[in-house]
């Protein structure tokens, strides 16, 4: 992470493309097209411009045209977020394709997008951050690049110029356990342990403040057979505290609570608060609907679990969400969260999960509600 290798991949592609070709088609692809623009061509085409090239965006198309010294080139823009994705780029005839994040995007995609460069001297350029070591991407293309004749750069924090010293150590700070060995080291490896195995209660588990908060919103994990479990978050001096719960198990308590009822356990949970909206799991259609005539503003939960996890720990590490210790089940789950380490798997045991699931969807939307980030700019590698 922050390691410089969007902008400085970017920048090299835009650079190749335009001085072997003119008059082609090249693919830019990410794990969706909004993310790409976000992450890829908001800080490069600027730069691009800055370098004498002429970019002209038809966004209604994904396009890019671009034209310097004399060559002019097409560059479609292409999101690879699940298997029906390969249809988009099928048929696509390219001469070079980029894709960022190579690791986030099914294997079904990434091959269509590769058997697609069928022009003499095309080439392909992946970036990603690590996953697991039995992750295809890595099996197939990190561990065979000599055989595949690729080029492998591995980067990290210290070959980004534009990261201070105080920022590298903050990101340090940010992560530990396999997060700190992805993202701050770059290694392919294993998921073991806790998930959250920097947490302790008794120092990270304050008592709920005494307010007065600034706005409230409720996290919800869904559940019938399962256990349901809500959590009440309210914002003091730009800190989210979980300051209260609600958590029913049917099965230890003897009978299912109907979408009703846990509607009337959320309402007594928010206690008259005026609660900003409630994050729902997504697939709680019938619940997120008995919601929206009670009055709720309800939003759809973002439910990638991996990515959800990397946030939360994030969050949690630099302290933007507090758990309190009115909070006993999500304190418990927290200390019984573990990554299923049977072979070939990279995620966590689906027991003891139902608070960090809605803990994990608040973190998301919180996240996705911040916004920004840092600049990455690229740095010179010698070979």
């Amino acid at each position: 992470m922050r390691s410089g290798k969007t902008f400085s991949m970017g920048l090299s592609f835009f650079l190749w493309a335009q001085a072997r070709f003119d008059g082609q088609q090249f693919g830019l692809c990410g794990k969706t097209i909004g993310s790409l623009r976000r992450n890829l061509l908001a800080e490069l085409v600027p730069y691009l411009r800055s370098a004498g090239m002429n970019v002209r965006e038809r966004r209604s198309e994904n396009l890019l045209v671009v034209r310097f010294a004399g060559h002019e080139n097409r560059f479609l823009l292409f999101g690879g977020r699940d298997e029906s994705s390969a249809a988009l780029i099928q048929g696509s005839t390219l001469a070079g394709v980029l894709l960022d994040e190579a690791a986030l995007m099914p294997r079904s995609f990434v091959e269509q997008a590769v058997a697609r460069c069928s022009v003499a001297g095309s080439r392909l350029w992946f970036n990603c951050n690590p996953e697991g070591p039995q992750h295809w991407f890595y099996r197939e293309w990190i561990l065979r690049a000599r055989e595949r004749r690729a080029l492998y750069l591995h980067f990290t924090m210290e070959d980004n110029p534009a990261l201070s010293r105080h920022i590298r150590e903050r990101y340090r700070r940010a992560y530990s356990g396999v997060f700190y060995r992805r993202f701050v080291l770059g290694e392919w490896t294993a998921a073991q342990g806790l998930v959250y195995d920097f947490f302790d209660r008794e120092r990270d588990a304050p008592a709920a403040p005494a307010g007065p908060f600034a706005r409230w919103r409720i996290s919800v994990d869904y559940g019938t057979a399962n256990p349901a479990s809500f959590g009440l978050w309210g914002e003091l001096d730009g800190v989210w505290y979980r300051v209260q719960e609600f958590y029913y198990n049917s099965r230890r308590a003897g009978r299912q609570r109907t979408d009703a009822e846990y509607a009337e356990d959320l309402a007594a949970l928010a206690g008259g608060r005026e609660i900003q909206r409630v994050i729902v799991d997504p697939s709680a259609a019938s619940f997120i609907e008995v919601l929206r005539r009670k009055g709720f503003r309800v939003v759809r939960a973002d439910n990638d679990v991996a990515d959800g996890i990397r946030v939360t720990a994030d969050l949690l590490k630099r302290r933007r969400i507090v758990i309190c210790q009115e909070c006993r089940d999500c304190l418990r789950e927290m200390e019984l969260y573990c990554w299923d380490e049977r072979p070939g798997r990279d995620a966590p045991r689906k027991e003891n999960d139902h608070a960090m699931d809605e803990m994990r969807y608040f973190a998301m939307d919180l996240a996705a509600g911040d916004g920004g980030g840092f600049a990455a700019m690229s740095v010179e590698r010698r070979i």
